[in-house]
């Protein structure tokens, strides 16, 4: 059936997704093609995107959703175009940021012809003042009636807790029950709010695309179930298999303090917990389900909250996390890549350069070396990185849990603890960049290369470049526990890919255990 613009609803059209590199953009793109559109990918740092699986079915053009001119060109020849980011976290003036982009974006679709926008907002209270609101759904709100009220036809979904494998709300309510049997809570954990599954997210998505041309209007999307949080971690400690959890709320807790209890208990920082426990402060349920006439239910669907947690519970357990809530980079992070050395004529840059031969092939080294951090630990002194971790997280920084997206793999744009994966050349480099608190910018490099002699050889560069005389005062005072930091890092790394890889049929990882480091490897 056509609409009054010929548009058919199997009709290939050419997507454009900004936020590729986050959590719903980066499920969104695959779900795009699977449908047979087309998609172009805006993004600032295009190399985030490269390997992700589906990088090569897409065209990725570098630009930023504040500068005119390069939306304007990445929109040309778009039929949809899908907004998928906010500023969130980047100061006091991220609503004037959102406000300014959500403009360009309007006004650039408009001129390009584009047919429809795509938007995905928060769910707001009924009746409650846009006032009242948390500065996180205020922003969302005005987003999607910038959206509204511009020429092009937008659909503007509004979701509230949206559950799925490595989403920061999925996150936040496993680390809370998991690590607490017994929880003093802030008393938002009362109010009512009605989750969504992943799943059910992008299925609206991907039909939004080929609505008729007359809809211009926003959509409440949630699941069937309406749950207090209370209620919600309830739910999962009996999807989980745990005991019965026992909550006892303290309303004393701002939402300030609830963002901190929150980071200290799960991997969510308390700059991005702190949006999710403001939203909780009031009720947001749908108050309507007008998608469903143009984007159809099959039968069981929207995923029960039940389901949409055991989905999610099992490709955690799979290791099958797409995306992470940390894919996106973080507010305030460095975000240039290295620069070659010659770039930094005049400047300072210190670095701290190590190297070991390996009883192994470079293989078995690639193994240990892919397969750091997270669980598997930095194969060095444990509490020297549980500390450098702990103050981050003092700091409002990310701190060293965020672990990793999958046990074995990296690609580009991961994030890896308080690191994020630079630079990738398999068998031979990897380069993360420090995403803690620093006065200055970081690098950590790891080669597996062979010797002039043919024997495997492990490479290891930190640098740092400083800012300002804090940032010369933090190399300087740290710089006497390198040795045993970055020294032990390299023993250890060379140590594990020995016994590994003369080990036959041992799962050629990294042997280790913990958190924060190996207890194994650091005593071996």
């Amino acid at each position: 059936m056509a609409d009054k613009d010929g548009q058919r609803a199997g009709e290939r059209l050419c997507c454009l997704v900004t936020g590729a590199s986050g959590y719903i953009g980066g499920r969104l793109v695959p779900e795009l093609l699977e449908a047979g559109h087309r998609v172009r990918c805006l993004a600032r740092s295009p190399g985030k995107l490269r390997d992700h699986p589906w990088a090569g079915d897409v065209e990725i053009v570098r630009g930023d959703v504040t500068e005119a001119a390069s939306v304007a060109g990445a929109m040309r020849g778009v039929d949809v175009a899908y907004y998928l980011v906010h500023a969130l976290g980047t100061g006091p003036g991220f609503e004037d940021t959102d406000r300014r982009a959500a403009r360009v974006f309007a006004e650039q679709a408009h001129a390009a012809g584009v047919r429809r926008i795509v938007y995905l907002g928060g769910l707001t209270p009924k009746g409650v003042p846009e006032g009242s609101l948390s500065p996180h759904l205020r922003s969302r709100a005005e987003v999607g009636r910038i959206f509204l009220d511009a020429p092009v036809p937008a659909t503007v979904l509004r979701a509230a807790v949206v559950i799925g494998s490595g989403s920061a709300s999925f996150e936040m309510l496993r680390y809370l029950t998991e690590r607490l049997p017994v929880m003093v809570t802030p008393s938002w954990v009362h109010t009512r709010t009605q989750p969504i599954g992943v799943r059910d997210v992008l299925r609206y998505l991907v039909g939004s695309a080929t609505m008729p041309p007359d809809v211009d209007r926003a959509f409440d999307i949630g699941g069937p179930d309406v749950l207090t949080y209370r209620e919600m971690m309830s739910r999962y400690a009996v999807v989980a298999g745990l005991r019965r959890r026992i909550v006892l709320p303290v309303p004393v807790l701002t939402p300030g303090l609830s963002s901190h209890w929150v980071g200290l208990v799960t991997p969510v920082p308390a700059s991005i917990a702190r949006p999710l426990t403001e939203s909780l402060r009031h009720e947001v349920v749908c108050h309507e389900h007008d998608i469903a006439r143009y984007v159809p239910d099959p039968p069981g669907r929207p995923l029960p909250f039940d389901e949409a947690l055991a989905l999610a519970l099992r490709k955690v357990r799979d290791a099958q996390v797409a995306t992470r809530w940390s894919s996106a980079a973080v507010p305030g992070a460095p975000s240039d890549p290295l620069p070659t050395d010659p770039g930094w004529a005049g400047g300072s840059l210190y670095r701290d350069e190590r190297q070991l031969p390996v009883d192994a092939s470079r293989a078995s080294l690639w193994k240990v070396i892919e397969g750091i951090g997270g669980d598997n630990g930095w194969y060095s002194f444990p509490l020297a990185w549980a500390a450098r971790g702990w103050l981050d997280r003092f700091v409002g920084g990310v701190g060293l849990r965020r672990g990793r997206r999958d046990a074995e793999r990296l690609r580009v744009g991961d994030s890896l603890d308080f690191w994020r994966v630079e630079e990738i050349e398999p068998g031979h480099l990897l380069r993360l960049r420090a995403e803690m608190r620093l006065p200055g910018l970081a690098w950590l490099e790891m080669y597996a290369e062979t010797d002039p002699g043919g024997r495997t050889r492990y490479r290891q560069r930190a640098l740092f470049h400083p800012r300002g005389l804090l940032g010369h005062a933090y190399w300087w005072g740290v710089s006497p526990f390198h040795a045993v930091v970055f020294g032990g890092m390299a023993r250890n790394i060379a140590r594990a890919a020995a016994r590994d890889g003369n080990v036959p049929g041992r799962a050629s990882r990294t042997g280790l255990t913990g958190r924060a480091g190996s207890a194994e490897g650091f005593r071996r």
